[in-house]
């Protein structure tokens, strides 16, 4: 009786190993691009939290715009305030794509909580979208995954 493995019986376990690995390998890939587009959307939600919050709490209508060529979000104080001061940024990655809705590239918060409302989506290659939408009765917004 000779103990060990016979090279057929390796080239099989190293076979099914590698089938096993290339159905893994696509799953990871995908997991990886769904994580950082739910970062990104994240970040994007809470920056126009805080946005709102700066509202309220100075008592000033603020614009957060999309600035597509400098991949940022920019917050100042709104343009009928008329007191022009430096933007807060926020930049997202080059790669991820922010989009303001057809009708704005931006929204605009109220001091007492309302906006003007918007839809911002959140993409990467392969990851299914983020769409973050800002009510415009109460000024909420709120992150939901988007259809593939």
């Amino acid at each position: 009786m000779s103990r060990g493995y016979s090279l057929m019986e390796l080239v099989v376990t190293l076979a099914v190993l590698a089938v096993a690995a290339a159905l893994v390998a696509p799953a990871v890939g995908r997991a990886a691009h769904d994580v950082r587009a739910r970062a990104e959307a994240g970040a994007v939600a809470a920056f126009l939290r805080g946005a709102r919050e700066q509202a309220v709490t100075r008592q000033q209508a603020l614009d957060v715009t999309l600035d597509r060529d400098a991949h940022a979000l920019l917050l100042q104080p709104a343009r009928r305030e008329g007191r022009p001061a430096a933007p807060t940024r926020r930049a997202f990655q080059a790669r991820l794509r922010v989009e303001g809705s057809p009708t704005a590239t931006g929204v605009t918060f109220m001091p007492h909580g309302m906006s003007t409302g918007a839809r911002f989506t959140v993409e990467t290659p392969g990851a299914r979208p983020y769409v973050i939408a800002v009510d415009p009765l109460t000024g909420r917004v709120t992150t939901q995954r988007g259809p593939r």
